[in-house]
């Protein structure tokens, strides 16, 4: 697993840990069970500071993608699975609005309005 951030990014620090998070879940890299590293680790590795990964951390745990045990740190939830099996449709997605010339702002801007406004089940 490779955490990545961009220090040039809009995007503050702990989003961007968790984002990387959440795509390695999607993509299967992680799966239910895994341990990411601990977070003075990952903070060291990253050059920022400790508080940045724990709140990347505590967001994952309050979405229910990553459970935090004492000694055994934080562990990939059951809830990796559900984000691994809409890779394929997502990937599927993208490449659609590329063809369509939607940068993946307006993509995501999309999704949100539409999970917004649809409450389906």
């Amino acid at each position: 697993m490779l955490i990545r951030i961009d220090p040039d990014s809009d995007a503050p620090l702990f989003a961007q840990v968790a984002s990387s998070v959440r795509a390695d879940a999607a993509t299967g890299r992680l799966r239910p069970g895994d341990r990411l590293p601990a977070a003075r680790e990952l903070a060291s590795a990253l050059g920022v500071n400790l508080h940045t990964v724990l709140r990347a951390y505590q967001q994952l745990r309050d979405e229910g993608l990553l459970e935090l045990r004492r000694g055994r740190g934080a562990v990939i939830t059951d809830a990796a699975t559900p984000l691994a099996q809409l890779h394929d449709d997502i990937a599927a997605l993208v490449a659609r609005a590329r063809l369509l010339d939607l940068s993946t702002d307006t993509l995501a801007d999309l999704v949100k309005e539409i999970a917004r406004h649809d409450h389906r089940p």
